[in-house]
Protein backbone atom coordinates (compact mmCIF):
# COMPACT_ATOMS: atom_id res chain seq x y z
CA UNK A 1 0.00 0.00 0.00
CA UNK A 2 1.19 3.51 -1.22
CA UNK A 3 0.92 6.19 0.88
CA UNK A 4 1.36 9.97 0.03
CA UNK A 5 3.80 11.64 1.60
CA UNK A 6 3.08 14.29 4.59
CA UNK A 7 3.54 17.86 2.85
CA UNK A 8 6.62 19.55 4.04
CA UNK A 9 7.02 21.77 5.92
CA UNK A 10 3.87 20.48 7.91
CA UNK A 11 3.18 23.71 8.75
CA UNK A 12 2.80 27.15 7.19
CA UNK A 13 6.53 28.87 6.97
CA UNK A 14 8.40 31.69 6.10
CA UNK A 15 11.44 30.96 4.28
CA UNK A 16 14.00 34.03 6.31
CA UNK A 17 16.50 36.42 4.17
CA UNK A 18 19.93 34.93 4.37
CA UNK A 19 21.37 36.79 7.34
CA UNK A 20 23.50 39.13 5.94
CA UNK A 21 26.90 38.01 7.64
CA UNK A 22 26.13 34.41 6.51
CA UNK A 23 29.55 32.87 4.70
CA UNK A 24 29.11 34.13 0.78
CA UNK A 25 28.45 31.75 -2.04
CA UNK A 26 31.81 29.22 -2.72
CA UNK A 27 33.13 29.52 0.94
CA UNK A 28 34.47 26.60 2.84
CA UNK A 29 32.70 26.62 6.42
CA UNK A 30 35.12 25.83 8.81
CA UNK A 31 33.96 23.23 11.56
CA UNK A 32 32.19 24.72 14.08
CA UNK A 33 33.57 22.64 16.94
CA UNK A 34 37.03 20.72 16.67
CA UNK A 35 35.67 17.94 18.39
CA UNK A 36 32.05 17.14 16.64
CA UNK A 37 31.87 14.30 15.51
CA UNK A 38 30.17 15.06 12.02
CA UNK A 39 32.67 18.17 11.53
CA UNK A 40 35.31 18.16 13.97
CA UNK A 41 38.90 17.71 12.50
CA UNK A 42 40.17 16.29 16.18
CA UNK A 43 38.13 13.50 15.31
CA UNK A 44 40.20 10.35 14.18
CA UNK A 45 37.26 8.11 12.97
CA UNK A 46 34.81 11.41 12.54
CA UNK A 47 33.05 12.09 9.21
CA UNK A 48 35.51 15.02 8.56
CA UNK A 49 31.90 16.51 6.67
CA UNK A 50 33.61 19.03 4.41
CA UNK A 51 30.84 22.02 3.88
CA UNK A 52 30.45 25.21 1.33
CA UNK A 53 27.84 27.76 1.08
CA UNK A 54 26.05 28.13 -1.61
CA UNK A 55 23.45 30.00 -3.61
CA UNK A 56 20.60 30.96 -1.78
CA UNK A 57 19.52 29.18 1.40
CA UNK A 58 21.71 26.20 0.35
CA UNK A 59 24.98 24.51 1.56
CA UNK A 60 26.84 21.41 -0.37
CA UNK A 61 28.88 19.09 2.05
CA UNK A 62 30.74 15.77 1.53
CA UNK A 63 32.64 13.53 2.93
CA UNK A 64 34.25 9.81 1.97
CA UNK A 65 33.17 6.81 3.84
CA UNK A 66 35.65 4.96 5.91
CA UNK A 67 36.05 1.54 7.24
CA UNK A 68 35.56 3.08 10.26
CA UNK A 69 32.29 4.01 9.23
CA UNK A 70 30.80 0.69 8.45
CA UNK A 71 27.82 -0.96 9.94
CA UNK A 72 27.89 -4.30 7.91
CA UNK A 73 30.46 -5.54 5.85
CA UNK A 74 31.77 -2.76 3.19
CA UNK A 75 28.48 -0.48 4.15
CA UNK A 76 28.04 2.50 5.39
CA UNK A 77 26.06 2.32 8.82
CA UNK A 78 22.76 3.57 8.64
CA UNK A 79 22.80 5.76 11.79
CA UNK A 80 26.05 6.85 10.61
CA UNK A 81 24.59 8.73 7.88
CA UNK A 82 21.48 9.92 9.70
CA UNK A 83 24.87 11.62 11.80
CA UNK A 84 26.20 13.28 8.28
CA UNK A 85 22.59 14.74 7.12
CA UNK A 86 22.27 16.08 10.51
CA UNK A 87 25.67 17.56 10.20
CA UNK A 88 24.67 19.21 6.79
CA UNK A 89 21.36 19.93 7.62
CA UNK A 90 22.69 22.07 11.22
CA UNK A 91 25.05 23.70 8.80
CA UNK A 92 22.06 25.11 6.71
CA UNK A 93 20.80 26.78 9.50
CA UNK A 94 23.62 27.69 11.59
CA UNK A 95 25.66 29.10 8.71
CA UNK A 96 22.61 30.67 6.59
CA UNK A 97 20.60 32.03 9.52
CA UNK A 98 22.83 32.78 11.88
CA UNK A 99 20.96 31.64 14.86
CA UNK A 100 21.71 28.56 18.16
CA UNK A 101 19.96 25.71 17.10
CA UNK A 102 19.32 22.42 17.99
CA UNK A 103 17.70 19.01 15.85
CA UNK A 104 13.88 18.54 17.25
CA UNK A 105 13.22 15.81 14.62
CA UNK A 106 15.05 14.08 11.74
CA UNK A 107 14.22 11.91 9.21
CA UNK A 108 16.17 9.98 6.50
CA UNK A 109 15.67 7.92 3.73
CA UNK A 110 17.91 5.42 2.31
CA UNK A 111 17.27 4.53 -1.29
CA UNK A 112 20.36 3.16 -2.15
CA UNK A 113 23.75 1.44 0.07
CA UNK A 114 26.53 3.56 0.81
CA UNK A 115 29.49 1.40 0.07
CA UNK A 116 32.90 2.02 2.21
CA UNK A 117 34.87 4.05 -0.36
CA UNK A 118 32.50 5.94 -1.59
CA UNK A 119 32.19 10.11 -1.03
CA UNK A 120 28.51 11.33 -0.60
CA UNK A 121 27.88 14.70 -2.01
CA UNK A 122 25.14 16.59 0.01
CA UNK A 123 23.14 19.43 -0.85
CA UNK A 124 20.98 20.94 2.00
CA UNK A 125 18.33 23.57 1.71
CA UNK A 126 16.12 25.75 4.12
CA UNK A 127 12.76 25.11 3.69
CA UNK A 128 11.12 27.87 5.86
CA UNK A 129 10.94 28.64 9.39
CA UNK A 130 7.68 29.28 11.53
CA UNK A 131 8.79 31.29 14.72
CA UNK A 132 11.68 29.11 16.69
CA UNK A 133 10.83 26.01 14.48
CA UNK A 134 13.41 25.46 10.73
CA UNK A 135 12.53 23.03 8.48
CA UNK A 136 15.18 21.96 6.06
CA UNK A 137 15.52 19.27 3.69
CA UNK A 138 18.97 17.44 1.96
CA UNK A 139 19.73 14.68 -1.11
CA UNK A 140 23.11 12.84 -0.60
CA UNK A 141 24.12 11.51 -4.59
CA UNK A 142 26.90 8.97 -4.95
CA UNK A 143 30.37 9.67 -5.96
CA UNK A 144 29.76 13.28 -7.58
CA UNK A 145 27.00 15.90 -7.18
CA UNK A 146 25.41 14.59 -10.15
CA UNK A 147 25.27 10.57 -9.07
CA UNK A 148 22.34 8.75 -8.04
CA UNK A 149 20.89 9.85 -4.86
CA UNK A 150 21.16 7.26 -2.02
CA UNK A 151 19.76 9.10 0.82
CA UNK A 152 17.09 11.75 1.34
CA UNK A 153 16.48 13.74 4.49
CA UNK A 154 14.53 16.31 6.51
CA UNK A 155 14.60 17.90 9.88
CA UNK A 156 13.13 20.07 12.29
CA UNK A 157 15.65 22.46 14.04
CA UNK A 158 14.75 24.52 16.84
CA UNK A 159 16.41 27.63 17.64
CA UNK A 160 17.79 28.13 21.60
CA UNK A 161 19.32 30.48 23.37
CA UNK A 162 23.02 30.00 23.62
CA UNK A 163 22.91 29.70 27.38
CA UNK A 164 21.08 26.03 26.21
CA UNK A 165 24.99 24.55 25.64
CA UNK A 166 26.38 25.85 29.14
CA UNK A 167 23.62 24.60 30.57
CA UNK A 168 23.45 21.26 29.04
CA UNK A 169 27.51 20.85 28.18
CA UNK A 170 30.12 18.53 29.71
CA UNK A 171 31.51 20.87 32.33
CA UNK A 172 34.89 19.49 31.41
CA UNK A 173 34.29 20.56 27.69
CA UNK A 174 33.30 24.22 28.19
CA UNK A 175 36.14 24.57 30.58
CA UNK A 176 38.49 23.40 27.58
CA UNK A 177 36.66 25.46 25.07
CA UNK A 178 37.13 28.44 27.77
CA UNK A 179 40.71 27.58 27.91
CA UNK A 180 41.20 27.09 24.20
CA UNK A 181 38.67 29.23 22.55
CA UNK A 182 40.04 28.14 19.16
CA UNK A 183 37.96 24.82 19.56
CA UNK A 184 34.66 26.46 18.89
CA UNK A 185 34.27 28.68 14.90
CA UNK A 186 30.62 29.19 15.92
CA UNK A 187 28.74 30.91 12.97
CA UNK A 188 26.38 32.19 15.26
CA UNK A 189 25.78 35.42 16.62
CA UNK A 190 26.10 36.12 20.13
CA UNK A 191 24.66 39.09 20.52
CA UNK A 192 21.73 39.11 17.76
Amino acid sequence: MSRAPEPWPPVETELPERHPDAPAPGVELTPHYAYCFGCGDKQDDGLHLRTIAAEGHTVLSQFTVTEAHQGSPGLAHGGLLACAFDEALGATVGNLLRRPAVTGKLETNFLRPVPVGSTLFITAWLDGVAGRRVYVSAKGRLDSAEGVVAVRARALFVVVELSHFVKHGRPEDLRAVVADPSLINSPIEVNP
